[in-house]
């Protein structure tokens, strides 16, 4: 059945699954504590809640890896997977919507999430992007803090306006005691401000803040990618953001274009203890640059 419902997705993954080859990979499973599973593939984390009531998902990753992913959490919980919970837009975290969908899972989201979905912002070089399958929009909408009882958890699933995108969500397991961030917070590389999809850089820093205030001694943090955390990893991650903010605020003060504030190279303070950083030092600073009226 599975691989029959894998054929409402191939237009919504073509571009990725042209460019990726998933055949090769495979599905890690942690246990976070109490009945709260991490799940590790290709993209963004996913997290399984299990117990007597059926299984509830935080993202979906890519649709060719449904099966692989169904097969993990049949291992875990052989009962029904009910509700799927999108922490934002990108297809690393929702690919699999439509053929989750198409089982009958229920998913859930804000609703610029599910409006973005439906209507993407236009890919790179300005081409349309391609709308999701009916069966990948979330059916249940909401944009005020929401709970849900289920597996003798309380699932919190908070707004976070305007941060990575304009449609995240922060999910918090209360008796697990874990937080799950989606991509407002990754403990790899610099933070991503997703202009083209809403994201502010103050929404980001707030999405930060609301992480910490959440968060307790022993909360562990599940961010969207890299390493499970403690709220500190977070409060470093704010101050970084905060910082070149700081830093480059007064270079575009003083009309100073994109390529003199790169060149001033106002990551250097920081590139060491920014784990992964790669290129997005320099993806962050024209994000920053940009935020701040940068010409």
């Amino acid at each position: 059945m599975l691989k029959r419902i894998l054929c409402l997705t191939i237009v919504f993954s073509a571009a990725i699954s042209a460019q990726q080859d998933f055949s090769k990979v495979e599905i890690k499973t942690t246990k976070l504590g109490g009945n709260l599973y991490q799940l590790e593939g290709q993209g963004g984390h996913i997290g399984v809640l299990a117990g007597p009531d059926g299984v509830l998902m935080v993202d979906s990753q890519f649709a060719p890896l449904t099966e692989k992913i169904v097969a993990a959490i049949k291992a875990i919980n052989p009962g029904p997977i009910r509700y799927l919970i999108n922490t934002h837009v990108h297809g690393d975290h929702t690919g699999g919507n439509a053929n989750l969908g198409a089982m009958g899972v229920t998913i859930m989201s804000r609703p610029l999430l599910r409006a973005r979905l439906e209507k993407p912002a236009p890919a790179a070089g300005g081409a349309p992007g391609t709308p999701a399958p009916p069966a990948a929009l979330p059916r249940f909408i909401y944009d005020a803090p929401t709970t849900i009882y289920m597996n003798g958890e309380q699932v919190q699933l908070v707004p976070i306006p305007a941060a990575h995108t304009d449609g995240d969500t922060l999910v918090k397991f209360v008796n697990a005691d874990v937080i799950m961030t989606g991509d407002f917070y990754r403990s790899l590389g610099y933070p991503n401000i997703d202009r083209g999809n809403g994201g502010t850089m103050n929404g980001m820093i707030a999405g930060l803040d609301k992480i910490i205030e959440l968060s307790g001694p022993s909360t562990k943090i599940l961010p969207g990618h890299g390493a499970v955390v403690d709220k500190s990893a977070v409060a470093a991650h704010r101050d970084i953001l905060t910082g070149m903010r700081d830093k480059i605020a007064p270079m575009v003060k003083k009309g100073m274009t994109l390529e003199q504030v790169m060149a001033a190279k106002p990551t250097s303070d920081y590139d060491a203890k920014v784990p992964g950083v790669g290129t997005t030092g320099d993806r962050f600073v024209g994000q920053v640059y940009a935020e701040l009226g940068g010409k």
